[in-house]
């Protein structure tokens, strides 16, 4: 097993910030990527506040860009995924399903994964029509789409499909929890319609095809039809490729200077392209003095 400097696993804003950093450092980093380069950027229907688009730019757009950096620098994405990574005798030991990678520096940049409904049944005729992710959707017109979820992302969501579909979204709560601007911009478009108190309590199919929303709200009983459903419930880090003793030893690697863990997935609530850029660019210039101070 080669042992690298520095591995990156996961392609994202944040990952691709610290390839591109460290490759102007003259550090070639390995950077993994388990489907698409941009990450969760691909769902944006519009990125405002990334600098340098004064009109704003669209999430596949602004991927478009990166991945072209990222050719620019000569950056090879490694489209593996890494499925386990530890931590033993001073090196980090990256698996994929073919391959084993050794490297001195680990960058997680693996983002976030959606919160599962844990109250909800999906019928097994039904799992094609049920997403968590609305890249999977953005192809789709002149459907009916439910969105359960009533948060930025949410309503993002709902904003991009509503150009070619019709969408409902229903939210669990009293009130929708998104920022006022795109829940100014949601009311003015005729295509999406929005209910509040509103949980889906039975899915079934509908015999001419996709399938039929059973809802609870205040008044009583709701019923319509639906192509396809989306959640939109929130995210929690993906920390799925970390060993358990490396996660209790994260800490001190990251003392250290061994370990980042960069953009979403160690931001929380604060999930912004602009911040993970910047945490990633941040993290390689860390990393080059390092490797710098241990030469």
């Amino acid at each position: 097993m080669e042992v690298e400097d520095v591995i990156i696993v996961g392609a994202g804003p944040a990952g691709l910030a610290t390839a591109i950093q460290l490759k102007r450092y003259g550090v070639n980093p390995l950077l993994f990527e388990r489907e698409q380069v941009g990450g969760l950027l691909r769902n944006a229907n519009l990125v405002e506040n990334y600098p340098g688009f004064p009109y704003g730019i669209s999430g596949t757009r602004l991927v478009k860009l990166f991945a072209r950096q990222v050719t620019h620098f000569n950056i090879k994405v490694i489209d593996q995924e890494i499925i386990a990574l530890d931590y033993d005798q001073g090196l980090f030991q990256a698996k994929s399903r073919h391959h084993s990678y050794g490297s001195r520096i680990a960058v997680i940049a693996t983002g976030t994964k959606p919160l599962l409904f844990t109250d909800l049944l999906i019928p097994e005729d039904l799992t094609e029509r049920f997403f968590y992710e609305v890249h999977g959707l953005l192809q789709v017109e002149g459907k009916c789409v439910a969105i359960i979820g009533s948060g930025d992302a949410a309503f993002d969501y709902a904003l991009n499909l509503a150009k070619k579909n019709q969408v409902i979204m229903l939210n669990r709560g009293e009130r929708p929890k998104c920022l006022p601007l795109l829940w100014e911009r949601a009311q003015q478009v005729s295509n999406i319609s929005y209910r509040n108190n509103t949980r889906v309590s039975k899915l079934t199919e509908d015999p001419t095809g996709g399938m039929l929303v059973d809802c609870q709200y205040p008044a009583g009983e709701l019923q319509f039809h639906a192509d396809y459903l989306l959640g939109a419930i929130g995210r929690e880090a993906c920390l799925d490729c970390l060993s358990v003793s490396l996660i209790r030893q994260a800490s001190t690697l990251e003392e250290k200077g061994n370990l980042y863990m960069v953009g979403d997935v160690r931001n929380g609530i604060y999930r912004q392209t602009s911040i993970a850029v910047g945490d990633g660019v941040l993290a390689a210039m860390k990393i080059h003095r390092y490797l710098k101070e241990s030469a």
